[in-house]
Formats: C-alpha cells, structure tokens, sequence
C-alpha cells in the first residue's frame, strides 16, 4: 500500500442520504481523516432494485469515487454490500469496507441466546447477508430476518418518534420478538435514528447494534493496518456529491450528520 497515500480522503457512498449515519460515526472515530461522500439520489432506493442493477450502480459510484484518489472505500449501503462488495474488491486496489461483516461481528459477539434479530430493506433481508456472515462467525447462532420497508420514508419525513411511528415498529417487530431474540441488527443506514422507538418496542433486554458504529472502527483498524492514518492534525475537508436535489440532500441530510453540509455538488453518473 502507498503510504504516500496517507493524507488522501475516505471515500463514501450509498443510495443517498441514509450513509450519513455511517459518515458521522466516521467523522466521530477519526476526526482527523477528510472525507467525500457521494448519495446517488437520482436513483435512490436501491433496496427495490435487483442484484444486477445494484452491482451496476456500486461500480458508476466506485468509478466516480476513485477519480478523487481515495485511500479506502466505504460502502455504506446495506443493499450494495449485500450484493457488491465482493465485485467492488475484486475491481481496485485500494480496502474497501462494507457495513454487513462489521455489524454481523458485532451481533455474533453481543448475543447470548444465540438469537439474533436483523432488519433492513427487502433486498437487504432476502440477500441472507447477515445471515452468512453471522453463520461464519458462529453457526449455532439462529438469525431471523424481517424487511421494513417503510422506516425509510418515516425518517425521511422526521418522524423518529411519536404514535404513528411507534405503532408501524410494533406492526414490523412483534414477529421478530415472538422468537425471544436477544441482539437486532440495524441492517439499514436510515435505522440508527428510529433507535428510540425500536428500543422501545424490543424492550430492556434487547440489544440493538448499529453497524454505522461498528463499520466506523473497522475503518480505524484497517486504515491502521495499512499505515494510511492520516498523519497531519490540519483542518479535514467534507465533499459532497449527489446525483439529484441537492437542496432535499440539505435539508434533510443535515440532520442525519448532525453538522451542516457545505462543498456540496450535483454530478451525472454512467454517462
């Protein structure tokens, strides 16, 4: 690995805006590393898409990415590392990390029952991706996958908490929680900011895991491993890019960061 690399961003993509989550637990682990990010959100939801398309996608992303001379690559796309983060490896040279083996390492170490809830998008849940990649840690661990299609919108709309939101969880999670799981997998990017209600509907004894967290000190090791820890405590710079409404990207974006947006730009991918 080039250590001549070492003070080259981070570079980040998802479907849109729900990576964000990822991004700011990056932003909290390694406050020193610059970061691009770009949301595709011309084409946004990918979870809806097939495997073929969402492989098609992660490359346009990637290829994009790469002009930037990132030093590591960051899928924070439950969908597209389901789907192509094995592809995406085999394509460039530089680490690239997914957001599915952090979170399954993180579940299979927290459960104690063997019982292991995930949630996500429908492509997320039928990819059986968790599922592998919690069976190779530890194959007596039972793992119960439940799509919930619509905690996307309700965060993009800002309703993280209240009645109506609180009654859609219970509708999606009772089924899970009938099985007496001990540890739920986040398994999308939007989810961290439902932790609330979906604490509140598992209950006490629950542990949730969100893999922005666990994907955030994956990246410290492996940046650590490759000698590519940016050496300078300077002034990090954040890029944006989006593919569409960059104003949306804003507005709602900034509260999933949790700090305002600037640097942003609206691009064409697969032309």
């Amino acid at each position: 690995m080039n250590i001549g690399r070492r003070n080259s961003p981070v570079g980040v993509f998802d479907s849109g805006i729900g990576g964000l989550t990822v991004l700011k637990e990056i932003i909290k682990e390694l406050p020193n590393e610059s970061t691009i990010y770009l949301g595709d959100t011309a084409r946004v939801p990918y979870g809806i898409r097939s495997p073929e398309t969402v492989t098609r996608y992660s490359f346009e992303n990637t290829k994009f990415l790469s002009t930037k001379e990132i030093k590591l690559l960051v899928v924070a796309c439950n969908t597209a590392s389901s789907v192509s983060l094995d592809e995406i490896k085999s394509r460039i040279s530089i680490p690239v990390i997914g957001v599915i083996e952090p979170g399954a390492k993180a579940a299979a170490a927290a459960t104690r029952n063997k019982k292991v809830g995930v949630i996500g998008t429908e492509a997320t849940v039928k990819s059986n991706s968790y599922t592998k990649a919690i069976k190779a840690i530890d194959e007596s661990i039972e793992v119960f996958g439940i799509a919930c299609p619509l905690f996307v919108p309700l965060v993009e709309e800002g309703w993280t908490d209240g009645d109506i939101t609180s009654m859609i969880a219970k509708k999606y999670l009772d089924g899970i929680k009938d099985k007496g799981i001990d540890t739920v997998v986040l398994g999308c990017t939007h989810y961290p900011l439902l932790k609330k209600v979906i604490a509140g509907v598992m209950g006490e004894g629950v542990k949730l895991i969100d893999s922005a967290i666990e994907t955030s000190r994956e990246i410290r090791k492996t940046l650590e491993v490759f000698g590519l820890n940016t050496e300078e405590h300077g002034s990090p710079f954040r890029n944006f890019y989006v593919t569409d409404s960059p104003e949306r990207f804003l507005k709602v974006g900034e509260n999933f960061l949790g700090q305002k947006i600037e640097h942003i730009e609206k691009i064409v991918l697969g032309g």
